[in-house]
């Protein structure tokens, strides 16, 4: 699944005419490059939520053929948050741990490594990624493979994760909530695995984070 939803606040007013999703890099659009590193991966059907200006996103992609990948559309009235669009889409996703990738990160992560991760009794397995500096303090530990809530060492969620729909059971359809709740509840538990990942990695966020890694891209 790709999260689409959202409205891109922090972006705009680039995202008050264009979806957060079809924001550029390198000449290519966000959501474009990871259907695209989706397919070349091995994953064949993605399952994406949209809302804000869903339908540019819808007529851009169409069914994924173009992009090697069937796609079936979540839309939403009014953007549900994480676990509430995942929610909102359990009838598509079916009943099986599925790829979760946030569509405003750009990274160089191979998808083909968790293409068939096995979570065994954990609901989450999370890619997480050294603090960036607009968010020094992280979001979780990691240790032995498990993530956590303690003080530190700290790292930031990536945008990536493996879920099982039962991560999600308690959210009615049509509800708005977030994943870092239960993410953080499941921690608790040691329901939630992790791998730290060191490679090229941006929350294109805001326009300066954009230009920052159109710059680097560029090499200057």
């Amino acid at each position: 699944m790709l999260l689409a939803a959202g409205r891109g606040e922090r972006l705009r007013p680039l995202t008050e005419s264009l979806p957060k999703p079809l924001v550029e890099v390198a000449g290519q659009a966000l959501l474009a490059r990871h259907l695209e590193r989706l397919a070349r991966a091995g994953f064949r059907h993605a399952v994406i939520n949209v809302s804000h200006l869903a339908d540019q996103i819808m007529t851009r992609f169409g069914d994924g053929g173009r992009h090697g990948i069937r796609i079936d559309w979540s839309r939403e009235a009014a953007p549900l948050e994480t676990a509430g669009g995942i929610a909102q889409a359990r009838e598509l996703l079916g009943a099986e741990p599925f790829l979760l990738v946030s569509s405003d990160i750009w990274c160089d992560f191979d998808f083909s490594r968790l293409r068939r991760h096995d979570l065994g009794r954990h609901l989450s397995h999370l890619l997480l990624v050294p603090n960036p500096p607009h968010h020094p303090a992280g979001d979780f530990t990691l240790a032995r493979g498990l993530v956590g809530n303690a003080p530190a060492p700290r790292y930031t969620y990536a945008g990536i994760a493996v879920l099982s729909p039962r991560l999600v059971a308690g959210i009615g359809a049509g509800r708005k909530a977030q994943l870092a709740p239960l993410w953080r509840a499941a921690a608790e538990r040691g329901e939630v695995s992790g791998e730290l990942y060191r490679g090229l990695w941006s929350d294109v966020g805001t326009p300066e984070r954009l230009a920052a890694l159109e710059a680097r891209l560029n090499g200057s």
